[in-house]
């Protein structure tokens, strides 16, 4: 009878077998990193009695878990017991497999979970149950026995997918850290600091005794470290790879890492031996339905948003079971779902995407859902350009920093593929006003001269728009000759085609073309026959910034009258439609026209409205044109401030490739200014307050800018360290802790731009030239270094 059985012998008491400290696996490798996620952890369990590490597969929840373990003895007077669950396929065999992982035996009849709770009912241990993802029920439902008949036992799961029961704490696992970029001036004391480069030398070493991070190979360390996205399984497989390739070799054969990454030792788990291996895993687990969205996700690059992911796949799955397939994608560690402000995205990782393109391949429907993909973005692009001068702009500019990636990728499709170019004509030339307010006159001018160089079905008029658009930010960046190149182009097929708008795109880049080479009424002749063919089309993409360069030219000839037509008629036009950029950049330069011709209020208050416009959009180049013009209005009275916001425009310019617009009189003004301030101050003054305005963050100048002193504490001029703000502190700590600047963004809940903001600045207050630097001075800061 059952009473009569033998007791049940858990581990725990038979110390001679097990010891009461558990039955957590020797580690054979060094544990590198994750000093934040284990502090997190240890943390919420001493709360919560259940924590599930979840994670894509390959980053290291395994590893993180037995650590916690390890670490966490001295807390569980019957010690830390691992179950490893990878190889069980069958949940009815759940509670037999933790019994025996605990050292249970019992040969009774009764149900195992019956003696199982029996014997843990008075236990303090913490249960390490790894690999949950393919039993994700079957765990959930011992979990949710165990901890309610068990109220000494707590659980630490590691799984693909949350268990999704009462009381559970999911933590996220996040890749190791990594370099960011690679940069000429890294040291390799830098280089080795980040954990995923320290992974690779340590793994490196093992493979080839005497492999050593150096100068000549730390760069492309750090590459392979970037290109596998800081994920342990991927760099230590290819860590292995050295016993037969070099570092060079290793890199160059990335593009084919699934097949690349296949040296997983013996005493690994068989889905962890190959990075193939492991994503079948993952791709395994998930239904049919999940995997066909798995593959046709992989189409998007960088990310992409719910109404992209509905578009592109043309409401196949329909959109109700899309949203509920992309939410399954996110339980099971396959997609990452991350917040830009209020909107969600959704994010597959490199390796992911790779493996999913590889099924779409084999699936048959690779390159009808790149054309899907391209058709969807080239509407995206066109719905932006046809909203731009209204009150979406905002909106749209934010949309399309969002989808860089996307954007590009469709435009290289475009570019490198038969038949496409005529479809990246159009792409690239809606692209120019967002280049423009983002400062990308290079990335801009590099796409068009690829458009440019196919000829094939393309339209005249987006060619002369295309050759335009490119002439344009060869005036902006002051390259004339190649501006010049591609008006003359643009005006031999204008008049072989013939038409008055096509001759009023022409008249419109030789006017700015022409404006910025010193030739200003030659400039202004150009710029009003194209106006007076915008104005009765209503054409506001071209109206709006030819008014813009028309009345600078009216104020560089002393004419003050029309160039104050000029600007009242833009800001008229702009601020009925709620457009920003161009009537922040109109207010600017209408108050600094004010300012000049004697009416001082006027202009100062048309000034700092244009500024605290552009604070709308954010755009670094608006922020600096408008500080290098109140630095103008200030530098007869006030030659200190005058000189900050001189140096805080210097580094706004520096930012978006290089100084301000190339125009003679602005130039002038410019040197005037400093040589006038350094005149004022003396040579040491004068470099101290342009150190002070380098070292503001675009914020902290604009509202120095405007009066807002509180909001702009301008660093000490003397050799004292400047002081961080209190955001910036917090951003240091975290680069201390190795966080990247995503990981930094998605702790503070801030964006990723704000973030690389808040760093660069550090640096330029404190003199540092790398985060390296700037974590050691944050360690040098507590008590007792």
């Amino acid at each position: 009878m059952p009473e009569s059985e033998p007791p049940a012998d858990i581990g725990v008491h038979a110390k001679s077998r097990r010891g009461k400290s558990g039955n957590l696996p020797l580690d054979l490798t060094s544990f590198v990193g994750r000093r934040h996620e284990l502090a997190d952890t240890r943390k919420l369990l001493s709360g919560s009695r259940l924590v599930t590490l979840i994670g894509a597969g390959g980053v290291g929840k395994t590893r993180l878990a037995l650590r916690i373990g390890d670490v966490s003895r001295r807390t569980y007077d019957d010690g830390v017991w691992f179950v490893e669950l990878g190889e069980l396929h069958d949940g009815d065999l759940l509670g037999q497999a933790v019994s025996g992982a605990l050292g249970l035996q019992d040969h009774s009849v009764r149900p195992p979970m019956t003696v199982l709770t029996e014997q843990l009912a008075e236990k303090r241990i913490l249960l390490v149950l790894d690999n949950c993802e393919h039993l994700v029920e079957a765990v959930a439902g011992v979990a949710q026995v165990v901890l309610r008949t068990c109220p000494g036992v707590q659980i630490l799961a590691t799984s693909r997918a949350s268990l999704d029961i009462r009381g559970e704490v999911v933590v996220r696992v996040p890749p190791l850290s990594l370099p960011e970029l690679t940069r000429s001036t890294a040291t390799l004391r830098e280089i080795s600091r980040y954990d995923a480069v320290t992974l690779f030398e340590q793994r490196a070493g093992a493979a080839v005794p005497g492999f050593r991070l150096t100068e000549d190979n730390m760069g492309t360390v750090a590459e392979i470290c970037r290109r596998l996205e800081g994920l342990p399984l991927p760099i230590e497989l290819a860590a292995a790879r050295l016993r037969a390739m070099s570092v060079e070799q290793i890199r160059e054969r990335l593009g084919d890492r699934l097949r690349l990454l296949t040296l997983g030792g013996r005493g690994t788990p068989t889905r962890q031996q190959t990075l193939r291996l492991c994503i079948d895993w993952s791709y395994d687990l998930c239904s049919s339905q999940e995997q066909w969205l798995w593959a046709r996700l992989a189409v998007f690059a960088g990310g992409f948003e719910l109404d992209a992911a509905e578009g592109v796949l043309a409401a196949d799955p329909p959109d109700g079971e899309l949203l509920d397939l992309l939410t399954s994608l996110i339980d099971k560690s396959v997609l990452i779902r991350e917040e830009v402000g209020s909107v969600v995205r959704y994010r597959l990782l490199d390796t992911i995407r790779e493996y999913g393109r590889e099924k779409l391949y084999e699936a048959g429907g690779y390159w009808d859902l790149r054309k899907r993909h391209r058709d969807w973005y080239e509407q995206l692009v066109l719905r932006a350009k046809t909203e731009w001068i209204g009150p979406l702009q905002v909106e749209w500019i934010a949309r399309l920093e969002r989808e860089q990636p996307n954007l590009r990728d469709a435009m290289e499709f475009c570019l490198s593929e038969d038949g496409e170019a005529e479809t990246g004509m159009r792409i690239v030339t809606g692209m120019y006003q967002f280049w423009f307010v983002r400062g990308l006159f290079s990335e801009g001018r590099h796409w068009l001269d690829r458009a440019l160089t196919s000829q094939e079905g393309q339209q005249p008029f987006d060619r002369i728009e295309a050759l335009c658009t490119s002439s344009m930010l060869a005036a902006l960046q002051g390259d004339v000759a190649a501006g010049t190149v591609s008006t003359d182009q643009a005006r031999l097929l204008a008049a072989r085609v013939g038409g008055a708008d096509l001759d009023a795109l022409v008249a419109f880049a030789e006017g700015c073309l022409a404006v910025s080479d010193g030739e200003v009424r030659k400039g202004i002749a150009s710029l009003e026959n194209a106006i007076n063919v915008f104005r009765p089309e209503g054409d506001l993409n071209q109206l709006v910034p030819a008014l813009v360069w028309l009345a600078l030219a009216f104020e560089m000839t002393g004419d003050i009258q029309r160039a104050t037509e000029s600007y009242e008629e833009l800001i008229a036009l702009t601020e009925s439609r709620e457009e920003i950029i161009w009537r922040a950049m109109a207010l600017c330069d209408y108050g600094f026209a004010m300012w000049q011709h004697g009416e001082r209020e006027r202009g100062t208050a048309l000034l700092e409205d244009g500024l605290r416009l552009s604070r709308k959009v954010g755009s670094q180049l608006s922020y600096a044109w408008a500080l290098e013009q109140f630095a103008w209005t200030d530098v007869g009275q006030r030659p200190e401030r005058s000189t900050v916001l001189l140096g805080a425009a210097d580094v706004l310019f520096s930012a978006t490739g290089g100084r301000a617009p190339a125009l003679t009189n602005t130039a002038t003004l410019h040197e005037k200014s400093r040589q006038h301030a350094r005149t004022s101050l003396g040579e040491r003054a004068f470099e101290a307050a342009m150190k002070r305005g380098a070292a503001l963050s675009a914020d902290e100048a604009v509202a120095y800018a405007l009066g807002e002193e509180a909001r702009a504490e301008v660093p000490a001029t003397t050799g004292e360290a400047l002081s961080l703000t209190r955001r910036e502190q917090q951003v240091a700590e975290l680069v201390a802790e190795g966080l990247s600047n995503r990981a930094i963004a998605d702790r503070l809940v801030i964006s990723q731009r704000t973030v690389e903001g808040h760093v660069e600045h550090s640096l330029v207050k404190l003199g540092f030239t790398s985060r390296t630097q700037l974590a050691a001075w944050v360690h040098e800061q507590k008590p007792g270094c």
